[in-house]
């Protein structure tokens, strides 16, 4: 016989605590950062928590997820301080998943929980966002700040605006101010839906907002080593989700939250300090920016996980230069703990148990190379007067990716509808410096038109024919002789 499927009946879970937390977003990230933080805190600190989990886009793995009643296996490996570390825990604090695609009223349901404390939400950086076109009849609305704001409005009419009934909302998406973003479009909502004053009040009295940073390198799925994960557990879990070691938290907030969060009593590394923006713009411009810039320039080069992009020679060196030269150069911070902190992350990077697939990073990579590299490679300029080499390059790669095929062969590219279309439409064009154009001139990406950045619509189209004519190697080393 087979292994039985993780459910709470096969492996004797009978009770779950009460719903504390309402979680936008099943992917493996919160699975692997918010579903193992809030269980520390069960297991350490009484406090008895459940989690609602709420699918923030049409397509996703809520079904799976209620077919193991909530429950998956966390694996965690590393290196820490010299010594390696490998976890498993069996996480099951998530009570029940809700796709409000599919049934809208059970999500409005959640709006009138007794317990409800806290939103938590990752729904990528292009999940905190206005959309005009969102009206409070929608079953949804599409994203996900009138979501929340349908959903919160429901809170205010059930409890009858009962002040003791507000929520400490704590998004966890990677952009800068995360929370005050979401608060400002709610309210922006709150007008253009002339909802009443009463609702304003309590939104901004009886709710607080923590902008936030979060830390953690989550493959997800192992699916290369599943069979290795599979054998070392009695069930059948279709949801394992594989991360590294270390976490970090970063949570703006005083001692009220400190209270109502009591991580103090566990030996997680969650911060709750008055200001967060030092731990992020490292965070950020660093780890992510690296990421971000090496998935697509690396998967062109041929490699899949980002070990064996750190561990190449060539793609190596490659990152390797694109941040201590050119990214730690544009912080204004101590040069010398900037390193330590690249040092480590490249550590992490190597990390020998973790498989970090690059296609698995490469979701909405337009929107992350705004936020991540952008900044970097705009500031160099700013201080150099000219484009870095080697994120100019890693930018004319991310345009490349967009293209969709690459020698044959399809790519992983996952972003909007519209954004692939734009690029399908621009690649239509065998005129590199056009492409370039077109694409550096569209500020709804970049925020503004980056064909006034001087030498970089050149540098890219030079880029892209040496990429397309001779390869990543190649065409960089050409690339190099020139810019």
């Amino acid at each position: 016989m087979g292994k039985p499927l993780l459910n709470r009946k096969n492996i004797g879970l009978t009770e779950h605590p009460p719903i504390k937390i309402i979680q936008f977003g099943e992917g493996n990230f919160l699975r692997a950062f918010i579903g193992y933080a809030f269980q520390e805190l069960n297991k350490k600190a009484a406090f008895n928590g459940g989690i609602a989990v709420v699918q923030p886009i049409d397509k996703g793995l809520v079904e799976m997820l209620n077919n193991q009643d909530g429950l998956y296996t966390l694996f965690m490996k590393g290196v820490k301080k010299g010594e390696e570390i490998q976890e498993v825990e069996l996480i099951e604090n998530i009570v029940k998943g809700v796709n409000p695609y599919l049934n809208f009223d059970e999500y409005l349901g959640l709006a009138k929980e007794e317990s409800l404390e806290f939103i938590i939400s990752n729904t990528t950086e292009a999940g905190i966002a206005y959309v005009s076109t969102d009206s409070p009849h929608m079953k949804p609305p599409s994203s996900f700040p009138a979501k929340l704001t349908v959903l919160l409005y429901e809170r205010f009419k059930h409890f009858k605006g009962a002040t003791n009934k507000g929520v400490t909302i704590i998004p966890c998406e990677l952009i800068n101010y995360n929370a005050k973003t979401l608060k400002e479009i709610i309210l922006k909502y709150v007008s253009d839906w002339k909802l009443e004053n009463g609702f304003k009040i309590w939104l901004l009295e009886s709710n607080t907002f923590h902008n936030t940073l979060v830390d953690r390198i989550v493959p997800g799925y192992p699916k290369d080593e599943i069979e290795l994960y599979n054998a070392k557990l009695d069930y059948k879990d279709n949801l394992i989700v594989a991360a590294e070691a270390f976490l970090l938290w970063v949570i703006e907030g005083g001692n009220t939250l400190k209270k109502k969060l009591p991580f103090y009593k566990t030996k997680l590394d969650v911060k709750i300090v008055n200001d967060m923006q030092p731990y992020r713009t490292r965070k950020v411009r660093i780890l992510n920016g690296a990421h971000t810039a090496m998935v697509p320039f690396s998967l062109l080069y041929g490699n899949k996980t980002v070990k064996q992009s750190v561990d190449n020679s060539f793609t190596g060196s490659f990152i390797n230069t694109a941040v201590f030269n050119e990214i730690i150069d544009t912080l204004d911070m101590d040069k010398s703990e900037l390193n330590s902190f690249a040092d480590e992350v490249f550590d992490r990077f190597r990390n020998p148990f973790i498989s970090h697939n690059l296609s698995s990073i490469a979701l909405n990579s337009i929107s992350k190379f705004k936020v991540r590299v952008l900044p970097s490679l705009l500031e160099y300029v700013n201080i150099h007067n000219e484009v870095p080499r080697n994120l100019t390059f890693a930018f004319a790669c991310l345009i490349r990716f967009y293209k969709g095929v690459w020698q044959g062969k399809s790519l992983p590219v996952q972003d909007s509808e519209a954004i692939v279309l734009k690029f399908s439409e621009i690649w239509k064009s065998n005129d590199y410096f056009l492409v370039a154009k077109s694409v550096l001139s569209i500020q709804d990406y970049w925020g503004e038109d980056l064909t006034h950045v001087e030498s970089l619509t050149e540098a890219i189209a030079f880029a892209l024919k040496e990429i397309e004519t001779n390869g990543i190697e190649k065409g960089f080393a050409n690339y190099s002789q020139q810019f």
